[in-house]
């Protein structure tokens, strides 16, 4: 992510709570109407950290089931294991990724009786869930990621763009939010969504807001 520093848009100087935290969100149709839920959760021990996200949705005919779970360092969230389940429709997948941060090499394992294979690592190596939690580390300190690989099963090339800071309406309240624009390209797709992150010293995300061709369908906080 080759962007330009936050500087002055950004007021708070902590950092993420290193106490548990449970978010909840709504996943909304286009028209508002709730098509489910999701929940995103994180949790620290003497050295790491574990993330996860839950997601449940429901189209007409169409069945949305995701549970993700990491595991990183707790100071400088280098990844150490990412776990993907999920269920869309009658696709399934059922994987794991192991990071040997000494070898620098990824282990990616598809489980029940699935195959292997290896990724070359950066020097710290951060999965989709970690680096949620790094980009709200860095915004509270003021900075901006840079452009750089994540990994989603899959390697991603990752950028985010400052868009400015909007006051959102959640439910029955007011929320001033910085948006962050994020684009994604793996090896075979490429997407771009917004997420929007309170001002508040934590730098809680707050709505993520993701383009499809019938309109953009977000997940919404409601904690």
């Amino acid at each position: 992510m080759s962007c330009l520093l936050l500087a002055c848009a950004l007021l708070f100087q902590q950092t993420p709570p290193s106490g548990p935290e449970v978010l909840n969100y709504v996943v909304n149709w286009p028209s508002g109407l709730s098509l489910g839920e999701a929940r995103l959760e994180a949790r620290q021990t003497a050295d790491r950290s574990e993330f996860t996200l839950t997601l449940e949705a429901a189209l007409p005919g169409f069945t949305i089931n995701d549970h993700f779970r990491s595991l990183a360092t707790q100071n400088n969230f280098c990844s150490l294991e990412f776990e993907k389940q999920s269920t869309h429709g009658k696709r399934k997948a059922n994987e794991r990724t192991a990071f040997d941060l000494q070898k620098s090499l990824a282990t990616r394992e598809t489980l029940a009786g699935g195959g292997k294979s290896e990724i070359p690592l950066p020097a710290c190596p951060k999965d989709a869930l970690t680096f949620l939690y790094y980009v709200r580390r860095e915004l509270s300190q003021g900075r901006l990621p840079p452009a750089q690989t994540v990994f989603f099963g899959a390697a991603y090339q990752v950028r985010l763009d400052y868009g400015g800071t909007q006051n959102l309406r959640l439910g029955e309240s007011k929320v001033e939010a910085d948006r962050l624009l994020a684009s994604l390209k793996g090896p075979a797709s490429q997407i771009s969504f917004e997420v929007f992150f309170a001002r508040d010293p934590v730098r809680t995300p707050v709505l993520i807001r993701v383009p499809f061709p019938m309109g953009a369908f977000s997940m919404e906080l409601v904690r």
